[in-house]
């Protein structure tokens, strides 16, 4: 038992003298087939590769890896400069330069408690930004549903810049709320595709009037003074970059 012992220690020896521990990644000269003889491979790597931890690293190789990670920010900042040439150019309307615009607000009745409110922050929005009284006109509608034809009108009529839609629509025990919802928005959508007038989306769509209430000028901010800017700032875009 002694000599069996003995002997596969020398054995072992011998094996890992005419062997060498390898990382992962192979030399060339111990690929078979960097050669044309096609010799078998004699050194094998025994040992799983461990990547060694930060604090192992000597100065040299931080040294290394801190200039590698320079080098790659400076990849981005030169790929988001050459993104920003001077032959692209960016279209975006202006909130001041709103003066000479002219819009017009549609208006639904129905949920009054509702779109009132929200008519006032639209208007109150448009005076902050110098758009004058006489250039706004207020045209009341029944309900969300008839807000769509309405815009459309007066989109086609080419005397407004942009169009803003007001309604509120709560939802209550039948589906009759989907059915007016998605006809508000789709009849809104069509009105600006139609007349090539910007009409935006003003239509409140909430579970419960405290939901309408707090979106109109709650402590959820109020949508009709959302919906104003937002047609400024499409007004703008369309007079000075997209003018037909």
């Amino acid at each position: 038992m002694a000599a069996w012992a003995s002997s596969s220690s020398s054995s072992l020896a011998n094996y890992s003298s005419s062997t060498s521990i390898l990382p992962r990644t192979a030399s060339k000269t111990s690929c078979p087939f960097n050669s044309h003889q096609h010799r078998p491979v004699t050194s094998v790597s025994l040992l799983p590769y461990h990547r060694p931890s930060t604090s192992s690293l000597s100065w040299a190789q931080k040294e290394v890896g801190i200039r590698i990670g320079w080098n790659i920010g400076e990849e981005k900042a030169c790929l988001a400069s050459a993104l920003r040439t001077s032959a692209v150019r960016q279209l975006t309307g202006s909130l001041t330069s709103a003066e000479g615009l002219r819009f017009g607000i549609v208006v639904a009745r129905f949920n009054e408690i509702v779109t009132k409110p929200l008519l006032e922050g639209a208007l109150d929005t448009f005076k902050k930004y110098s758009v004058k009284e006489e250039d706004v006109d207020v045209v009341w509608v029944p309900g969300s549903f008839e807000i769509g034809v309405v815009a459309e009108r007066l989109g086609r009529s080419k005397k407004y810049d942009a169009i803003v839609c007001i309604g509120a629509v709560v939802r209550g025990d039948t589906t009759h709320y989907d059915a007016v919802a998605n006809s508000a928005a789709s009849g809104v959508l069509s009105a600006g595709m139609n007349s090539g007038v910007p009409c935006i989306f003003g239509v409140l769509t909430c579970d419960n009037m405290d939901q309408a209430l707090n979106r109109a000028g709650g402590k959820s901010g109020n949508k009709g003074a959302e919906a104003a800017l937002t047609a400024i700032e499409m007004a703008s875009l369309f007079e000075h970059h997209l003018k037909l």
